[in-house]
């Protein structure tokens, strides 16, 4: 039956996409050659020796590190559990998509939101309610999946067009930039330093360092933060070198008990889950820039609905144990575009590091001491990239603001997520009863753009994959923050160096120059 249903999808998932692999150039005029020739690509890292394959497996393993555990530094979230069910996620993942697809899954940054609207402040007692949301939002994974195998990725994705995401990510943004601000006002030296760094290494930075803003952000920024004093190593004194990654009261089956709290609970579901709406449009853009890297058809095999699938189902495990939603990660696109070594293997090896390493509390508390102006500084960055995602979203997919309809949807979307969030409530409260529900900004506005959309007339949305590539992998910054457009600048400088190579290859072939050069030759040994 699952067979029947993998072709069925995937005939389904091939009308709307084609080949992944980038187009051959076709230009007419001499393309300037490289001075060094691409790297061939490695499909059986097997044949690279186990050596080098742990290497790259810690190369994976620190170019998803930085964004994975800020994300806990940033809620109150368990480090240890964020390290442990990121590689059992990723494991997961790779189980669901038949060991294809070299992706690693890693905290996700678009719940942001979610976790700063139901436990203000990493509060330890409410952690576990917005956990309970973020389960729900990975069962929507689990029904998006369906719907893609039952109706295809062209017929789902007509209801979550730029219009309706595009302002949803610029709003996440927004709603967390009062955070940002507030931990940079502990220190606002340190957490310059952090900026300019993320910035240096951004830009100018060259191989991995490219690919790893945030996390060297974050060292230099903190390492200057120690020799000012403003470090507190009394947690990483005291704690354990060994010690298990998940503590009861930090998963969400600690609240059923007689404190449960039926009406935090609801609130914390429907704030929640529409995210999911945005995250599901930043996977198919991750597995759209893996397919391009890789050369290979992801989309069509393994599939969308079993990445889908792999995601949702890795998302719901982490956050029933208190660790936060995963996603796949831009940062690990880039080593492959670096390496080109594409055997999921790799980043398997990687996963184990990461559930290794949760098992030191040590490395926790280490996490844990980091100052709030480091966050600030790096948090100051990465909310201002997750809006700038958005609008990029609406620009390269060219949203016509010319039509009302779509002006209308942008502006409820904007206003309601916005104003809401910043009124004095904070919410609009609803009682039924005993039990109080708490509508969050960001769940009225994305509720409302995606019923508006769905019944205003002059849909214009059309899902194409092979158009969407470049901004779906745009909307992967979501997971990975500035360094997610270093990935994107990889992937399509890796492209086009294909391109040339097989332009230049094209044009030596049919030079006429050399072509003259060669009856000259034969002329004279004549």
């Amino acid at each position: 039956m699952t067979d029947q249903i993998d072709e069925k999808v995937a005939g389904q998932e091939a009308a709307a996409v084609q080949e992944q692999v980038p187009a051959q150039s076709t230009a007419t005029e001499e393309p300037a050659k490289n001075d060094e020739e691409l790297q061939p690509a490695v499909y059986d890292a097997r044949e690279l020796g186990t050596g080098r394959m742990v290497v790259l497996g810690l190369q994976h393993m620190f170019a998803m590190f930085g964004a994975t555990i800020l994300v806990p530094v940033l809620t109150g979230l368990s480090v240890s559990a964020t390290l442990l069910f990121a590689g059992l996620g990723t494991l997961l993942f790779h189980l669901l998509s038949k060991r294809k697809v070299p992706a690693f899954l890693g905290s996700s940054f678009a719940f942001l939101a979610g976790y700063a609207a139901i436990a203000p402040n990493g509060d330890p007692a409410l952690l576990p309610y917005a956990c309970l949301g973020v389960a729900f939002a990975g069962l929507l994974y689990l029904v998006l999946s369906a719907l893609f195998a039952i109706f295809g990725p062209k017929t789902v994705m007509r209801y979550f067009p730029p219009v309706v995401t595009g302002p949803i990510v610029i709003c996440i943004g927004l709603i967390l930039a009062s955070s940002a601000i507030a931990n940079c006002e502990t220190n606002w030296l340190v957490a310059v330093i952090a900026v300019i760094v993320i910035v240096v290494c951004n830009i100018w930075g060259k191989g991995m360092i490219k690919i790893i803003p945030i996390l060297m952000g974050v060292v230099i920024s903190y390492i200057i933060a120690a020799i000012m004093g403003l470090v507190d190593w009394s947690g990483v004194v005291s704690a354990n070198w060994i010690g298990l990654p998940v503590l009861w009261e930090n998963t969400v089956f600690s609240i059923f008990g007689a404190s449960y709290d039926r009406g935090l609970a609801i609130t914390a579901i429907i704030t929640i889950m529409p995210i999911a709406f945005a995250t599901m449009i930043e996977h198919i853009g991750d597995i759209s820039a893996i397919s391009s890297t890789c050369e290979r058809n992801f989309i069509a095999d393994p599939g969308l609905h079993r990445t889908l699938l792999g995601d949702g189902l890795a998302t719901i495990l982490a956050s029933l144990f208190g660790a936060p939603a995963n996603t796949t990660y831009g940062e690990n696109t880039g080593v492959l575009a670096l390496t080109r070594v594409y055997d999921p293997r790799v980043v398997r090896i990687a996963a184990l590091f990461a559930v290794l390493l949760s098992f030191c509390p040590k490395f926790a508390a280490v996490i844990g001491a980091m100052p709030s102006c480091v966050i600030g500084g790096v948090s100051l960055v990465l909310y201002g990239m997750i809006s700038a995602v958005g609008v990029r979203n609406l620009i390269e997919n060219q949203v016509n603001f010319t039509k009302s309809r779509n002006v209308l949807i942008a502006a409820l979307i904007l206003v309601l997520s916005l104003g809401i969030n910043y009124s004095t409530a904070g919410a609009i409260n609803l009682t039924f009863g005993e039990i109080t529900i708490g509508l969050s900004g960001l769940a009225i506005g994305s509720l409302v753009g995606i019923i508006l959309n769905a019944i205003l007339p002059g849909k214009d949305f059309d899902f194409d994959m092979n158009a969407e590539v470049g901004s779906l992998a745009a909307a992967g910054t979501l997971s990975v923050g500035s360094s997610a457009a270093s990935t994107t600048e990889l992937v399509r400088e890796g492209a086009q160096a294909r391109a040339d190579a097989v332009a230049v290859q094209n044009w030596e072939d049919t030079d006429p120059f050399k072509a003259d050069a060669a009856e000259e030759e034969a002329a004279q040994a004549e």
